[in-house]
């Protein structure tokens, strides 16, 4: 049984992992989750084949 509705409890955010993963990706410009991986590597693949549009 939830006390609050809508609480959660997540580790990573407890230990700071969330904020390391955050400020790394932004330092380097290449992102941590796997979502943005597959889009950056996407992107610079479509590039390549086709040139980049503006």
């Amino acid at each position: 049984m939830k006390i609050l509705p809508g609480l959660t409890f997540s580790w990573r955010r407890a230990i700071g992992l969330t904020r390391l993963m955050t400020k790394i990706s932004r330092t380097t410009g290449i992102p941590m989750t796997r979502g943005g991986i597959e889009r950056k590597v996407g992107r610079i693949l479509l590039n390549a084949l086709f040139g980049k549009r503006r």
